[in-house]
């Protein structure tokens, strides 16, 4: 009995240790649509979403780099163009819904301090 009750709870431990070493898609729940759903360069898949309930902005980007999940997010027009902002950190995530050559591109630009780091051209899906 004692070495079942050992095995039990050695299984119940590596679970959540096997569990964090595989990645899932991000996805937000029930509760929120979907505004932008983006395929960008470097394999990077972008959803933005709102909350039914609260209106919050969520970000989801899902690539083979990993995946990452923000919240409170921000929206505005600019030039006929939604941009939609996000923080973490240092770093700053502006996702563009549609560029002003056409609405079913978009672009991902990551910042640090302000400063851009990185461009992405996306395409919408």
């Amino acid at each position: 009995m004692k070495t079942l009750l050992k095995r039990s709870t050695l299984l119940l431990a590596l679970v959540p240790c096997l569990a964090a070493n595989f990645s899932l898609p991000a996805m937000a729940d029930s509760t929120a649509d979907l505004l932008l759903n983006l395929n960008c360069q470097g394999g990077y898949n972008i959803n933005v979403w709102k909350t039914r309930k609260s209106g919050e902005l969520l970000y989801r980007s899902t690539s083979s780099n990993g995946n990452l999940s923000l919240e409170r997010g921000t929206s505005q027009a600019t030039e006929g163009v939604r941009v939609y902002k996000f923080q973490n950190g240092d770093y700053q995530y502006w996702v563009w819904d549609g560029t002003l050559d056409s609405q079913q591109a978009g672009t991902l630009e990551v910042y640090k301090n302000n400063a851009i780091q990185r461009q992405y051209a996306c395409t919408k899906s």
